[in-house]
């Protein structure tokens, strides 16, 4: 269809006719993509109409690459009827492109409303426009200075091998004193523990720690609040992206490292300048080797005091080699402080039980089920030699007992058992109800707790899913019939034939335990809290 309908017709034509020339042009969005919202394909099209005697651009439209003709049409005639405010509506007398096809499709679209349409192998608004974007492209900083891209990117890799997480927790503070540096010392908060992210916060600010930690934990913020107490922090920030390969498996080498910065004027700023990144590289050099003297240290609960001198010799700007002195010192006071302060409202803590709910323990991509297994199995894989079995003496006479299925790979599973067999074995199986305060929706978490008193999710159950509702429902039937005993069995086959029903040749472990209620620990309703993303 080359042509408009009637009524359309009639309507455009009741728009005034101005004597002005508009230039209209479709062409890649290439590093302009960078600089409109919500765009990220660069192979996407820009349809664009500018009006050649204000220079204002009257409409814009993001298209596909294969979006037909009808595309071009559309964004004129916003550009005619509705266009960006100030300008008012009107038909230009005459429009230029640089496209023969577009001319000679428009020719006949735009038939009886006055309108010329010419052909110019140049469009000078247009170029100019397009120049412009590109030119702020090249004048985009760079993330870090030249001189600091190696070294600070070695020292990165080096703390993501080291895993400082493993050892400190978000509560576990560390101070750097740094000597002769425009800031004479920063805070150090290692993320990773207790979230998905991995990464390393360095605070200017105490006072901006205290506040941020005050804020996300408080009770009754919106997203809107917390995005305010997230900008409003004063810190460097170093964050990890791991990248996955197809069998979902990380390794330091597919790992990138971003730096940047936070500040209540700046907001988020994803470089840093040559004086930052003195302070950011020789702070993080300090943590990474502070780390690596005190592990054993670090990894009691409650962490001692202790505090260790270093030497960090800066990247050469010049032939004279600069060398910044730091000193690094725990912080036991301030970490039972902030424990303290989130003690009753952070997520993975109950006020009795005080116990972390971590979230690492089940493989990724692994499949969780609620059923049951027969007794007549259960013997089967107690006489089967490669099924370890951990035995609670279970003297119901039911016929089943309640089971959770986890089904993995052979190697994930088997490391999942050795973590489990590590941690003393399985003590219970927990379910506990759990709210998100911003979409409102209530659940109920799936945790399983090892002998070492950890808590690691295994699944939610939501109540606004009808078959998890059930799904729950049905399993605390089972256990009651049990008289609260159940089983887990981790089994191999995620990928085979017997993906989602492995058979007793699959299944590698069964744990025989009770389930229990988040109350016997003495948990109350968790509240979901936000993990922010550098």
């Amino acid at each position: 269809m080359t042509t408009l309908p009637p009524t359309t017709r009639s309507r455009l034509q009741k728009i005034p006719l101005a004597s002005i020339v508009w230039e209209g042009d479709r062409r890649s969005l290439g590093s302009m993509a960078s600089h409109l919202d919500g765009v990220k394909n660069t192979d996407d099209q820009c349809i664009i109409w500018v009006d050649g005697s204000e220079g204002a651009v009257r409409a814009m439209d993001v298209v596909a690459e294969d979006m037909g003709m009808e595309a071009v049409v559309r964004t004129l005639l916003r550009a005619i009827e509705s266009p960006h405010h100030p300008t008012q509506p009107c038909r230009p007398q005459k429009i230029v492109v640089r496209d023969r096809e577009i001319q000679f499709f428009l020719r006949g679209v735009l038939q009886d409303l006055g309108i010329n349409v010419e052909y110019a192998p140049q469009l000078p608004l247009i170029d100019r426009l397009f120049e412009g974007f590109a030119v702020m492209e090249e004048d985009q900083p760079s993330p870090l200075p030249a001189v600091y891209e190696e070294a600070i990117d070695r020292v990165a890799s080096k703390i993501w091998s080291q895993a400082p997480w493993e050892l400190l927790a978000d509560s576990d503070i560390l101070q750097v004193e740094l000597k002769d540096c425009e800031i004479e010392r920063v805070y150090i908060c290692v993320m990773g523990m207790m979230s998905a992210e991995y990464g390393v916060l360095i605070y200017r600010s105490l006072d901006s720690l205290k506040q941020f930690r005050q804020a996300a934990l408080g009770d009754n913020h919106s997203a809107a609040e917390l995005e305010k107490a997230f900008l409003a922090q004063d810190c460097w920030f170093l964050n990890y992206e791991e990248i996955e390969d197809l069998e979902n498996v990380v390794d330091e080498s597919s790992m990138e490292a971003f730096f940047g910065s936070l500040h209540p004027f700046e907001g988020m700023r994803h470089f840093l300048d040559e004086a930052e990144t003195s302070i950011v590289y020789a702070t993080l050099e300090s943590l990474q080797r502070f780390c690596d003297r005190h592990r054993a240290i670090l990894a009691q609960e409650p962490i001692e005091a202790v505090t260790k001198s270093y030497r960090i010799a800066l990247p050469a700007t010049t032939e004279q080699k600069r060398t910044i002195t730091t000193k690094v010192s725990t912080l036991p006071e301030l970490s039972a402080e902030l424990l303290d302060m989130g003690h009753s409202d952070f997520p993975g803590f109950s006020p009795e039980a005080n116990m972390p709910i971590q979230e690492d323990l089940i493989p990724d991509g692994a499949l969780v089920s609620l059923a049951s297994i027969p007794r007549e199995l259960i013997k089967q894989l107690q006489h089967q030699s490669k099924t370890y079995c951990q035995s609670a003496k279970v003297t119901t006479k039911t016929a089943e007992l309640p089971t959770i299925f986890i089904q993995t790979t052979r190697s994930k599973a088997n490391r999942l058992i050795t973590r489990i067999q590590d941690a003393g074995g399985l003590k219970a199986v927990c379910f506990n109800p759990g709210h998100d305060p911003f979409n409102g929706e209530v659940y109920d978490l799936g945790m399983l707790q090892t002998e070492d008193d950890e808590l690691y999710i295994f699944a939610e159950y939501s109540h606004d899913v009808v078959q998890q509702a059930k799904a729950l429902e049905k399993w605390h039937q089972r256990c009651k019939k049990t008289k609260g005993y159940c089983g887990l069995v981790i089994a191999m086959g995620a990928t085979g034939a017997n993906r989602g029903n492995p058979q007793a040749k699959d299944m590698l472990a069964l744990f025989e335990v009770k389930s229990i209620n988040g109350e016997d620990l003495g948990m109350g309703v968790l509240k979901l809290m936000p993990d922010f993303d550098f």
